[in-house]
């Protein structure tokens, strides 16, 4: 694979950097750009000079870390599967809490590079605020790697902690080495021009004790209501609705061609469940559906990518990292109101697959916070027209109002965040929260106790279907 006149120049950017005596380097790109092919020729160009022994990388998830593997290996032409003879590993932010001291030794008993993708996952820049994954990279792996790489097209965290390796300017932003944004991806023809719709509603209409009220917009519903947005994406008539909507463009897109497919990102699997059904009954597409409930979801991924499938409906794993090419709509239906996951989903459609010209679409109800992120990227890509709303004809049914909705975590998808310690709500299984919520759960590693790191953490998980708000309290450990 040729690289990219960004990848060249970043490859050139970070070797010189590190002869030059810096030994960390900071990538922000766009996602869909291209960041693990540039990281891995950086890796290449440092064996093949005798710079470097090994190479470690660390991903957020299996499914990332599978697909970075496979990339890294193929453009080494070494095996990095941590066996003998291998020139390295390939591993989960997750499996670092299980790692013992054999495994840090070879940092220092070695010349090697560690590539950090997605490096926002991991927090801190002291032990003292630092999440689980930025405290082991505290303890063993700053300052002991010859070499580090650190990723993400998304250099910010929703809880305001410093990102780990991470120096800031004075204004408060993140210093990368070198940066390559969606405006110059999109002038280069590297990523696809996102258009993004937001549906909206006149008539939403609203029964509590026994009287019905009448909404002019899902903002003045969110506003002057107490109904929440959960009831509303959850709404089977705004469902069918961006469904075939979302159908009716792919369809359009697969004229031209024919293997383009749909990501639509659901809220829990009983939502994902019910959206499938949705789909079938409406438009008859049996679609893929990948969650972290389902054993066979990386096989499922796989077969996807390679596949003619219109549609793949996914909780919380098509979100980050994942290289589907021919994803070109995405329906957004997940309560997670983040502008870095919003960004992290939008990303999973624009990576060029044939051509420059390619349709990348994006629909999702018209809730403030996503309409203000939409907004946001609309300010990246000045010369197009990027984001619009779409008023529906057919009136919402009516919403029953019932009790609040659990906001959930503003970086549950970031792996860790503290929270005030008099919550006290109760935990109902320990082991379903510390096995889903202190990392990837499809590792399969038992998680380690903390030690400097806040005493409580909250997450929000879709357990058998069901969001449920948990906490849970740790001890420090001493000694």
């Amino acid at each position: 694979m040729k690289l990219r006149r960004w990848q060249r120049e970043a490859v050139s950017r970070c070797l010189s950097r590190y002869r030059n005596g810096q030994a960390h380097f900071l990538c922000l790109a766009t996602p869909g750009a291209g960041k693990t092919f540039m990281a891995s020729t950086v890796a290449k160009r440092l064996l093949n000079s005798g710079e470097i022994d090994l190479v470690f990388c660390f991903s957020p998830s299996i499914n990332v870390s599978n697909s970075f593997q496979a990339t890294l290996e193929g453009v080494l032409g070494y095996r990095l599967d941590g066996l003998l003879g291998a020139k390295g590993h390939v591993l989960t932010y997750q499996s670092m809490l299980n790692l013992d001291q054999t495994f840090w030794s070879l940092l220092t008993s070695h010349r090697t590079l560690v590539i950090f993708d997605e490096i926002h996952h991991c927090a801190g820049d002291h032990l003292g605020n630092a999440n689980a994954w930025g405290q082991k990279i505290i303890q063993h792996l700053q300052g002991n790697a010859t070499y580090s790489l650190a990723l993400t097209g998304t250099p910010w965290r929703s809880d305001r902690i410093p990102i780990a390796l991470t120096s800031y300017c004075h204004e408060g932003t993140v210093h990368c080495d070198y940066t390559y944004g969606l405006a110059q991806a999109i002038k280069d023809g590297v990523c696809r021009t996102p258009r993004i719709t937001g549906i909206d509603n006149e008539k939403i209409s609203v029964k509590c004790e026994g009287k019905e009220d009448v909404y002019r917009s899902i903002n003045d519903l969110l506003k002057s209501s107490h109904c929440t947005y959960q009831q509303l994406f959850e709404n089977r008539t705004l469902i069918q609705y961006l469904i075939e909507l979302s159908q009716k463009s792919l369809n359009s897109i697969r004229k031209s061609n024919p293997n383009a497919g749909g990501l639509i990102v659901a809220a829990s699997v009983e939502h994902a469940m019910l959206i499938a059904t949705i789909l079938e009954n409406t438009c008859g597409e049996i679609p893929a559906i990948v969650t972290y409930m389902h054993e066979d979801s990386q096989q499922a991924i796989q077969q996807f990518r390679n596949a003619n499938t219109k549609w793949i409906v996914s909780v919380g794993m098509i979100s980050e990292g994942t290289d589907i090419p021919r994803l070109q709509v995405c329906c957004h239906l997940t309560r997670v109101k983040t502008e870095l996951y919003f960004r992290q989903v939008l990303g999973r459609i624009l990576r060029v697959q044939n051509n420059a010209h390619e349709d990348a679409l994006l629909l999702m109800p018209a809730e403030p916070k996503l309409m203000e992120f939409a907004h946001r990227i609309a300010e990246d890509i000045p010369s197009s027209s990027a984001v619009s709303i779409k008023m529906m004809e057919e009136s919402i049914a009516p919403i029953t109002n019932g009790a609040p909705e659990i906001e959930p975590d503003s970086t549950a998808e970031e792996g860790f965040t503290a929270v005030p310690q008099d919550t006290t709500e109760h935990i109902e299984n320990l082991s379903d929260l510390t096995s889903l919520a202190l990392g990837d759960p499809d590792d399969g590693n038992t998680p380690l106790p903390f030690t400097s790191l806040a005493e409580a953490y909250e997450t929000t998980l879709g357990l058998f279907g069901r969001f449920k708000k948990r906490m849970v309290s740790f001890s420090p450990v001493t000694g």
